[in-house]
């Protein structure tokens, strides 16, 4: 799901406030407005218990696993699967006509902003080498971080680490299937390909004194990494407060087929569920995907939510919210309760996409209606409208604000209630892929020459040479990280602007009051963007005085991938701030033709970043590219460029504490 230099300040242009016109509709689905509930048993206890990484021997064939290519069509095996998908993008370059105008100038060298500390996260060689190198390449990270009790956790594709506030390794680089109690994602002696783990996301909540990490991860044929259509959501929550002790492990089967305990909801497979079909038939043909689960919690309940497509089809179902009691994860039994809600069809017939649940800093929750949880969402994206097969308006106006009531229900006999009010406010529009500054990159320049594509890397020359330096995925416009504070709703997401000669990919950010009389109502929203550049992927964070922070990534014609950031308060952005400047252009597998063939590259990034307020103070972890080689020194160093990337791939992350002021 999900970075840059310096300059002139950024004027963060606020939007004229948009009129809120308020429709509150009650939420009803498939599943009634009070979802359905069914139990489910902890699957077992783990712990971060970090093995010896692997060997860097350069090229491991196979690189890629079976289930790693995007799709642009179906969701089955063979470089067609559909995590972290987006129908938006898959239809091809977005209509950027008529793009919100967004005054863009220049990026600071100083802010009003204090930057506490800054490290280096996670980068591609943790997570390839590690598990003894039983690991394929993976981009994008999809970048998760919770920060608490004195431990800064991150968690991505598909790997975790713990530090301590100051960066130093408290539990080193673990994978995650071996942390959620899986085989390795690929052993290199047997051959045998583990469980599909992937869009990982953690919260630390204050109020109960627990972590909680979740996953998606979709079951294969270990002789073949084929899907069997099984898939669950995945719920780790610490036993104690120490991320660094035990965690109790949930399943929560998301395959909505009727099998395995699910209802269903008649998504549909294709034969022969791939292209190249798989070469085994999928068990469960029929099978849906709880496709971008996030976190989210109120004083009663943690909450996962997913957008639900077909695995091995073309349809979008709709964004489905998972709701479990919070003192019965915390108690640790041998089950829990989980209430689903289905959101096919909420809105105006269409159907709820990427409804992000809020967190809130320091445990500061609605307790009005027995409880209240909110959720942000937009509409401009294909799966919107319609079953997102074919385009949709991929523009829009409106913003929804979700709200669950009588969430104190769920440590008893759940009776929710979820309505949602649509808001006016400005315009955003799918964005444009996002131009890089120009730099090395050696795993392209080895492609281009035939020599190495053929000694190296391919055994063949590269039939779709030259390759040439791409421009990064802006996103579509799904509503990114939510966060409740100082009695508000903020939000953000990606959308094109025009604020130099050319279209660019921005941010619009909201501010939302949801308790206003008469339903939710808009505060404030607005726009940032950067001349010449592109800013994406934000997460926001603010305190319960509403003083925030939003992340991203900026890059662009004069910047490579770099951690950024401007505050954020009910009046608007600030400067644009640097936290890590990008050394070089991201240079990856996904961004190259040869290793997605049949399917159009699509040059992945984010596909979210994350930020948390600890304290006083606030978190923010980005993708960013943390170094740069030529390929001869790529070449003499096993494609490692000093042990600074591996071959397929040079994305990293950056951790960021900021002081909001």
């Amino acid at each position: 799901m999900t970075q840059r230099r310096f300059g002139i300040p950024v004027l963060a242009v606020a939007a004229a406030l948009c009129a809120s016109a308020v429709v509150v509709v009650p939420a009803v689905g498939a599943t009634g407005a009070a979802g359905t509930t069914r139990q489910v048993p902890a699957a077992g206890k783990t712990a971060v218990n970090p093995t010896p990484t692997g060997n860097d021997l350069g090229v491991q064939q196979p690189e890629l696993g079976p289930a790693i290519g995007e799709a642009s069509g179906n969701a089955s095996s063979h470089n067609n699967n559909g995590v972290n998908r987006s129908r938006s993008i898959q239809h091809g370059a977005p209509d950027v006509t008529g793009a919100p105008v967004a005054a863009g100038v220049g990026v600071s060298s100083s802010g009003p902003l204090t930057v506490l500390s800054t490290f280096d996260g996670l980068n591609h060689r943790n997570q390839r080498l590690a598990n003894g190198g039983n690991q394929f390449s993976l981009e994008p990270p999809d970048q998760g971080l919770c920060v608490g009790n004195g431990f800064v956790m991150e968690i991505i594709n598909d790997v975790l680490k713990i530090y301590s506030p100051s960066g130093a390794t408290v539990k080193a680089t673990e994978d995650l299937n071996t942390f959620f109690g899986y085989p390795a994602q690929f052993n290199r002696t047997t051959g045998l390909v583990g469980p599909f783990v992937t869009d990982p996301s953690c919260i630390y909540d204050s109020a109960s004194n627990r972590w909680f990490a979740d996953v998606l991860t979709l079951e294969v044929f270990p002789s073949t990494g084929d899907f069997t259509g099984a898939n669950h959501i995945d719920l780790a929550v610490s036993d104690t407060g120490d991320p660094t002790g035990t965690w109790t492990v949930f399943r929560v089967q998301v395959q909505d087929d009727g099998n395995n305990g699910t209802p269903n909801h008649g998504c549909t497979g294709i034969p022969p569920f791939g292209s190249p079909p798989p070469t085994i038939a999928p068990t469960f043909k029929n099978a849906c995907i709880g496709d971008y689960p996030h976190l989210g919690a109120d004083a009663n309940g943690v909450y996962v939510t997913t957008n639900e497509y077909s695995l091995f089809g073309n349809d979008f179902h709709g964004a489905q919210i998972y709701a479990f009691s919070k003192a019965a994860l915390v108690a640790g039994g041998g089950s829990v309760g989980v209430t689903q809600i289905d959101t096919h069809g909420m809105d105006n017939g269409n159907s709820g996409f990427t409804i992000w649940p809020a967190t809130a800093p320091a445990g500061i929750f609605d307790n009005t209606a027995g409880g209240t949880e909110y959720f942000m969402s937009s509409n401009a994206a294909d799966e919107a409208h319609g079953n997102g097969s074919t385009p949709g308006p991929r523009r829009s106006n409106q913003l929804l604000v979700w709200t669950l009531a009588h969430t104190s229900s769920l440590s008893s006999t759940p009776n929710l209630s979820l309505t949602h009010a649509t808001l006016g406010v400005g315009l955003y529009v799918v964005p444009p892929r996002s131009e890089q500054k120009v730099g090395p990159t050696p795993l392209i320049d080895c492609l281009n020459m035939k020599s190495c594509a053929t000694n190296f890397l391919l055994g063949v020359p590269d039939p779709f040479a030259p390759e040439h330096e791409y421009d990064l995925d802006s996103n579509d416009t799904r509503m990114q990280q939510v966060v409740f504070a100082n009695g508000r709703l903020w939000g953000a997401l990606d959308t094109a602007v025009n604020s130099s000669a050319n279209t660019r990919a921005g941010i619009e950010w909201f501010v939302v009051n949801p308790k206003a009389g008469g339903g939710p109502a808009l505060v404030n929203n607005g726009y940032l963007a950067v001349s010449q550049n592109n800013v994406i992927y934000p997460a926001i964070a603010v305190r319960p005085d509403g003083k925030g922070v939003m992340a991203f990534t900026l890059v662009g014609r004069t910047f490579f991938p770099s951690a950024a950031f401007a505050s954020i308060d009910a009046n608007g952005v600030g400067t644009v701030q640097v936290a890590a400047q990008g050394a070089g252009p991201a240079d990856g597998f996904s961004g190259t033709a040869v290793f997605n063939a049949p399917n159009p590259a699509r040059p992945r990034w984010g596909d979210y970043g994350a930020a948390v307020v600890d304290g006083a103070n606030i978190w923010l972890a980005s993708e960013y590219i943390a170094q740069t080689c030529n390929l001869s020194t790529w070449l003499a160093t096993g494609a490692s460029c000093g042990g600074t990337r591996t071959a397929f791939a040079n994305w990293a992350t950056r951790i960021t504490q900021v002081n909001a002021g």
